[in-house]
């Protein structure tokens, strides 16, 4: 399935709105949260340690909302800006749900254009929908040069060197099998013209994996505003120019 601007019934907004990355998941931290709260207003024994619990989840749930609602759509403004693009470019954004990187990418794209691939599932991303993300491109003035596509990662729907620029963000992950995060990583160098970039950020220890399987490429922390919880869901920016 392939959507732009003309064929789409897009809903109507006013600004981009990327929702929530695994909304069940901050839900269930801030319930668990509040009933050990409520738990220790209760129960005198173990009122301390229910009290320290409930408090550090609740904290764990404003930092993951912090993340999946600010500070992600900041890191990658500063990252792409690092990336200098000339303006011209073709970029695909594998896993682009509502359209966060995609679209931040099209705004430096005047004379490029932006292709977002995804397989839309709800669970996700809240409100994860193609005609959303084309949505969202409208509001920011950028849907002339967007469109999205129904996309496996793994079996990409386009020729060798098609993209001089690759990106994803916490996508790769959600592939259940190492073997098929793997390939869709050498899917996304397959449709980088030589020296090409791929710029993916995905938790830590993913993207460590990603790049002892391409055997290239450096990583970086993306410190604080990319942690869904804590450090310990933190994420890693891998940044790789494909070998000319």
């Amino acid at each position: 399935m392939s959507k732009n601007r003309k064929d789409s019934s897009s809903p109507d907004v006013r600004w981009p709105r990327y929702g929530v990355d695994a909304p069940a998941f901050p839900a269930l931290l801030g319930a668990a949260g509040a009933a050990c709260c409520l738990a220790a207003g209760r129960w005198r024994p173990g009122r301390k340690a229910l009290t320290t619990v409930g408090t550090a989840l609740i904290a764990q749930t404003g930092i993951y909302l912090h993340t999946t609602l600010r500070g992600k759509l900041r890191v990658w403004r500063r990252e792409l800006d690092r990336a200098a693009l000339k303006g011209d470019e073709r970029l695909l954004d594998l896993g682009c749900g509502r359209g966060a990187v995609l679209i931040e990418a099209a705004r430096r794209l005047p004379t490029g254009h932006a292709v977002g691939v995804d397989l839309w599932s709800g669970k996700d991303q809240s409100g994860n929908h193609p005609d959303v993300t084309l949505a969202n491109a409208a509001a920011a003035g950028v849907a002339d040069r967007v469109d999205v596509q129904t996309a496996d990662m793994t079996a990409l729907p386009f020729a060798d060197g098609s993209f001089d620029v690759v990106t994803s963000a916490m996508a790769i992950h959600n592939i259940p099998s190492p073997e098929d995060r793997y390939h869709a990583v050498d899917e996304a160098l397959r449709v980088l013209r030589p020296g090409g970039r791929l710029i993916v950020a995905d938790f830590w220890p993913m993207a460590k994996q990603y790049a002892d399987h391409i055997g290239q490429g450096t990583l970086r922390g993306l410190g604080p505003e990319y942690w869904y919880g804590g450090p310990w869901l933190g994420a890693l920016l891998l940044h790789v120019v494909k070998e000319r």
